[in-house]
């Protein structure tokens, strides 16, 4: 969506407009942008620049007289037009390491202020030196008779053969399938430098002519999960190479695809002949390399396919559908599935001393949704008004889990997850713990400049946090959501101070501590 720009490994670079505007958006939060400032320009354009440390004095100033309006850390702000002008090389904020970032650098992203939309700023004339052409790592092929999520890619190394030419081995490569389509690993760099980047573009020919392609330019964030409908997600989910698709699923809308000749990218081979294949890939600076190689369709043994069963149905993108059984049900909406596959099902007996139901594993983690699908699941007893106020549903994946609080209907509780996995009630009557970091009640913190909590929880999601000092809202950070810090100001002169601090749980645990000591 943007570009990772370098800051020397450091944080504290100062950090500057690259054109004239305004001061349009201000977005904190504890992960994605972090700390992110939006500039509006005069040309139709907006520029953002996220993960940032402390903006400039005035802008700094402002959104904390703002948080504190709002009684809330994070926040998203929209100053009018005339409050924060800048021109071009104006000092807006220094780089940092805040919200999803994971080692210091700026994120920079040019969009169009009507929608929003990305744009790639590669495309901007920025002072960058390109003269390396992308290199081609692998290929991938598909039986597209099959769901994509019930087959394994056909993997093709590549070797090059001189210039920017590169060719299959096999060069000449036989399938058993009549329709096919083809997946590319490549990645891009720079002149003098060694990093992996996306490529901008890539072309599939057949027989010299355009059958399918991509360009990464004017994305909506909106479609940004879509992502997972334009890699090879099995392969990948599996510790597999990334493999950027060459051909549309039924479930991508809004797609970054545009189809030439082939429909959707499947390529028809059913007439047995020998057809050459080109994949260009190319950078924004024009600089291409090509992967060659022929193909041809031989009818061989059909491999098993799996069958709808009581506990296997096929599902479609594009259709709502559902699944009930006993104790559990599951319904998938029109937009979450990318592809048509096979959802199993299977009930087991929980082990948990807090679960109220049983175990209900839904598909597979191999299979990636765009929106949330609904689950609906039956207690195996029945539950007293505060155990249901207090139950959640978990969901698990490998050693990934997540709680999300259920509505009840008639002795049913429903939630929506976004990943298939396994699912169970449990009750969860233990409130979260605040823990005070390097202090204790009733220490003397007049030579300290912070002072700092975390929180610990014990399905690790907590939510409603609210310190206050004194009586009155105190603003503490929480990037990344992990510690809670206060930098000593005006807002905590010297004496003596009582800090109080709330947090809840998912489940609507709650608990308060409060704690003295000395500034």
């Amino acid at each position: 969506m943007g570009l990772d720009l370098k800051t020397r490994q450091r944080e504290n670079q100062p950090v500057h407009a690259a054109a004239d505007g305004y001061v349009a958006r201000i977005k904190i939060e504890p992960g994605g942008f972090g700390r992110a400032l939006y500039i509006n320009h005069p040309n139709g354009y907006t520029t953002l620049y996220a993960h940032l440390n402390d903006f400039n004095p005035q802008l700094e100033a402002w959104v904390k007289e703002q948080q504190y309006k709002q009684q809330s850390w994070r926040v998203f702000l929209e100053p009018p037009a005339s409050l924060f002008p800048v021109k071009k090389g104006d000092f807006i904020a220094y780089s940092g390491n805040t919200g999803g970032s994971q080692a210091p650098h700026l994120h920079f992203e040019v969009r169009r202020t009507a929608d929003d939309i990305n744009l790639n700023p590669l495309l901007f004339g920025l002072p960058l030196t390109d003269n390396v052409p992308p290199r081609i790592l692998r290929m991938g092929i598909y039986d597209r008779t099959k769901s994509i999520y019930e087959q394994s890619a056909r993997i093709f190394p590549v070797k090059l053969t001189g210039g920017t030419r590169y060719v299959a081995t096999p060069e000449l490569i036989t399938v058993t399938s009549p329709q096919i389509s083809f997946a590319i690993g490549a990645f891009d760099t720079h002149t003098g430098s060694t990093n992996l980047n996306g490529i901008f573009e890539s072309i599939l020919y057949v027989d010299e002519q355009p059958a399918v392609g991509f360009q990464m330019d004017n994305i909506s964030y909106n479609d940004t999960r879509y992502l997972n409908a334009h890699i090879d997600y099995r392969t990948k989910s599996g510790g597999g190479p990334w493999l950027q698709q060459l051909f549309d699923l039924p479930g991508y809308i809004n797609s970054i695809y545009k189809n030439e000749k082939a429909q959707g990218g499947v390529i028809d081979l059913s007439d047995g002949g020998i057809h050459k294949i080109r994949i260009e890939v190319k950078d924004t600076y024009l600089n291409s390399s090509t992967l060659e190689c022929r193909v041809q369709y031989k009818p061989g043994t059909a491999s098993a396919v799996s069958t709808t069963s009581a506990n296997n149905p096929m599902f479609y993108p594009l259709m709502l559908d559902g699944f009930e059984r006993e104790d559990c049900e599951f319904y998938i909406g029109e937009r979450c599935l990318y592809d048509s596959v096979h959802i199993r099902y299977n009930r087991s007996a929980s082990a948990s001393p807090q679960a109220v139901s049983a175990q209900h594993s839904i598909g597979a983690s191999y299979i990636p949704l765009q929106e949330a699908f609904l689950v609906r699941i039956q207690p195996t007893k029945i539950l007293t008004p505060t155990e249901q106020q207090r139950t959640v549903m978990l969901w698990t994946s490998g050693t990934k889990k997540d709680v999300q609080k259920v509505e009840w209907q008639n002795n049913w509780a429903s939630a929506r997850f976004r990943d298939f996995g396994t699912y169970q009630l449990l009750v969860d009557e233990e409130p979260p713990t605040i823990v005070p970091v390097g202090f204790t009640d009733g220490a003397d913190l007049s030579k300290a400049t912070r002072i700092s909590f975390t929180i610990k929880d014990n399905y690790n999601k907590f939510k409603n946090v609210r310190p206050t000092l004194d009586g009155k809202w105190l603003r503490f950070t929480n990037d990344k959501g992990r510690t809670f810090i206060y930098r000593f100001d005006e807002y905590c002169p010297p004496g003596k101070h009582e800090l109080t601090i709330y947090a809840e749980d998912e489940a609507g645990n709650a608990t308060s501590k409060t704690f003295t000591f000395t500034r």
